[in-house]
């Protein structure tokens, strides 16, 4: 079973940095002593602090003391047929990639590399998948360290979000579309964490898929490196109103589901 991508403490401390909120200025805001904001980060459970600094950083607080207690992760979901998740390992962290085909054809779209694509590749193999397509969903190394092989071994043309240029990739904006045997796939512009973060929406399998990237993860967010409240909004605006049986294929952590987030995510519960 793959971990959370992020605890409370992960959390708050991105809230904080996209906000820029210091320590000194939250213990004013919330009413928190230092001490307390310092054990919260650490994994500390203490509901009342929660409930004091959440508002302060535009969390909602029962999502936020559902995970700091441990009471929430997503259902799993059943990787029926027509895609699979891969996760592997990059340096300290594992990241996920991603393969959907059209049960009838078997062409099939890889999203993403992850750190090594050798189960990826074999998974094809044995399944008689065509991959025709790799999309990926930004050019941050861990998505895309394996890039060269598996874009060599399966002799696929491979698409990037034009804010982040890859080196034999073709650049795509929001709006470009994919037929993929009998499925569709729609690109979204979902920016803030990179520069040009790309969701996918496929269509044409039994329930939708969104492959975001590191735009949303169960329970979380990619942090707001270039853009915090772009971060925000796009998820907002580009996945969270998609239907609530939309599978959502984070680049870390578990899949998850809109209606899980918009029901358990502290950074979005509120504001949905």
């Amino acid at each position: 079973m793959i971990s959370l991508e992020d605890n409370v403490g992960d959390i708050i401390g991105k809230a904080q940095r996209g906000l820029g909120i210091s320590d000194s200025e939250l213990e004013k805001k919330a009413g928190v002593n230092l001490q307390t904001i310092r054990k919260l980060r650490e994994g500390d459970v203490d509901e009342q602090a929660l409930q004091r600094v959440a508002p302060v950083l535009g969390l909602s607080a029962g999502p936020l003391c559902e995970l700091a207690k441990g009471e929430w992760r997503p259902e799993r979901i059943d990787e029926r047929a027509g895609f699979a998740q891969f996760n592997t390992r990059y340096h300290d962290m594992t990241v996920n990639a991603y393969l959907v085909w059209d049960p009838a054809s078997r062409v099939a779209a890889a999203f993403d590399t992850g750190a090594d694509c050798s189960e990826m590749l074999r998974f094809a193999n044995r399944h008689k998948l065509n991959v025709q397509l790799i999309l990926l969903t930004h050019a941050h190394p861990d998505h895309v360290a394996d890039l060269p092989r598996l874009r060599e071994e399966t002799g696929a043309d491979v698409f990037v979000p034009a804010r982040e240029p890859v080196s034999g990739a073709e650049a795509i904006d929001e709006g470009k579309h994919f037929h993929l045997g009998n499925l569709e796939i729609d690109t979204r512009l979902t920016w803030g964490h990179s520069q040009g973060g790309m969701t996918y929406l496929v269509t044409g399998l039994a329930r939708p898929i969104a492959i975001v990237g590191d735009s949303l993860f169960a329970g979380s967010m990619g942090g707001g490196n270039v853009s915090y409240r772009d971060a925000l909004r796009t998820n907002l605006e580009k996945i969270l109103t998609l239907p609530d049986q939309t599978i959502i294929c984070p680049g870390h952590g578990p899949m998850t589901t809109v209606g899980e987030e918009k029901e358990h995510n502290p950074f979005f519960a509120e504001r949905i």
